[in-house]
């Protein structure tokens, strides 16, 4: 497969030489840009698969850059290194455009390159899948059911786009009222629940399911998908009957597969 090629545009010396030594171990081609301006010709001239994007720079910063994609009909995937992390700062990138941000001060480099790969593969496997709606059920003839469970649109299509490439049948579901609807009507053979979801928690869709009349439904293996990997969280989630869970913060998609694989016998 062709190197994959990214663009750092960061005016900090020190973090881009940090971020740009880590993807050049994880087999990227990496340019580095010091200003806006500087970035844009970069943008134009190499036409990178990725671009890491600084807000505040001299010259032109990562607004005026995202406003200069978004007037071309740029389609390149942007990232963005934001310096607060602020409500109104994340919502304005997400307008204009960015596909995902990352918190300068909270910055690890391992942390950043998987972000870049999870975002690669998603636009990657666009033209594989259908549109993701909420509820909707992608087949694969004969695959094991998988019912996912997750309100966060960006990890839900992450997860459902590697479990239907492993051959999963995948049903996917955004809220809790949806997954009680979908675990009768669908009959997965495993579940992946999320643990803070809309209107009814996982918790409580884990309560349902185990006091559930119908055998089948009663005994199916679940996963919880936890926040924050508090461990009262998880003990709660087993002691209400979840077979395991996995942190999200710390999971790979990979993993996921291995996991029900394993608690499956497959």
């Amino acid at each position: 497969m062709p190197t994959k090629k990214i663009l750092i545009v960061e005016d900090e010396d020190a973090l881009a030489s940090v971020l740009s030594a880590k993807f050049k171990l994880e087999g990227f081609a990496v340019s580095i840009a010091v200003n806006g301006r500087d970035g844009l010709k970069k943008i134009k001239q190499w036409q990178p698969d990725v671009i890491l994007l600084d807000i505040v720079m001299p010259k032109m910063n990562g607004y005026e850059v995202l406003e200069n994609l978004q007037k071309n009909n740029n389609k390149i995937p942007v990232i963005i290194i934001s310096n607060s992390g602020q409500d109104v700062e994340l919502e304005k990138i997400k307008k204009m455009g960015a596909a995902d941000y990352i918190i300068k001060t909270q910055i690890e480099p391992g942390a950043v390159a998987q972000k870049v790969n999870k975002l690669l593969n998603i636009v990657a496997d666009k033209a594989l899948e259908k549109p993701l709606s909420g509820g909707q059920i992608e087949t694969n003839s004969g695959g094991v059911k998988v019912l996912l469970v997750e309100d966060d649109s960006f990890l839900r299509d992450i997860c459902y786009k590697k479990l239907i490439k492993e051959g999963f049948n995948v049903a996917v579901a955004v809220d809790g009222e949806a997954a009680l609807k979908k675990v009768e009507s669908f009959m997965p053979e495993i579940v992946l629940l999320d643990i803070i979801l809309p209107a009814i928690d996982g918790f409580e869709v884990l309560k349902e399911i185990r006091s559930h009349k119908n055998r089948l439904v009663k005994n199916v293996p679940v996963i919880m998908l936890t926040n924050l990997g508090q461990e009262e969280d998880n003990r709660k989630a087993l002691a209400l009957g979840a077979n395991d869970y996995l942190v999200k913060a710390h999971f790979t998609t990979d993993e996921i597969v291995e996991k029900i694989k394993s608690r499956l016998g497959l």
